[in-house]
């Protein structure tokens, strides 16, 4: 797997496996910067209990990029603009919207606009 399209390029199509697999890759590198806060001892306390870690909020911030261009990529699948990213943005029935149209639909056979099919 080409990582570096995977999290860096807008252009083209990944399948679900390569979504999932970038998901994976997120939830991994986020649990991994909970760890470093918890050890190195960057977390900072919000009041009511809750906390947030320096090296996570870095993470996170820097992750928009990646997970920008994974998104767009899947949605480029199911023959959409990237900017249906911005459903996401719609609470609660933008997350379940997202989750099934990039994460259980299949993408459109064969080539479409965006490219050639993944899976060809």
């Amino acid at each position: 797997m080409d990582w570096k399209y995977l999290l860096t390029s807008f252009d083209g199509r990944i399948n679900r496996a390569k979504f999932w697999a970038a998901i994976g890759v997120f939830f991994v590198i986020g649990i991994v910067a909970l760890i470093l806060d918890s050890i190195l001892g960057t977390r900072m306390d919000l009041g009511g209990g809750a906390q947030i870690g320096i090296i996570g909020i870095i993470v996170s911030l820097a992750s928009i990029y990646f997970a920008l261009a994974v998104y767009a990529k899947r949605w480029h699948d199911r023959n959409k603009s990237g900017w249906w990213t911005l459903i996401l943005f719609v609470p609660f029935v933008g997350a379940i919207w997202f989750i099934v149209e990039c994460g259980i639909l299949e993408g459109t056979r064969g080539a479409n606009q965006y490219g050639p099919d993944p899976l060809a």
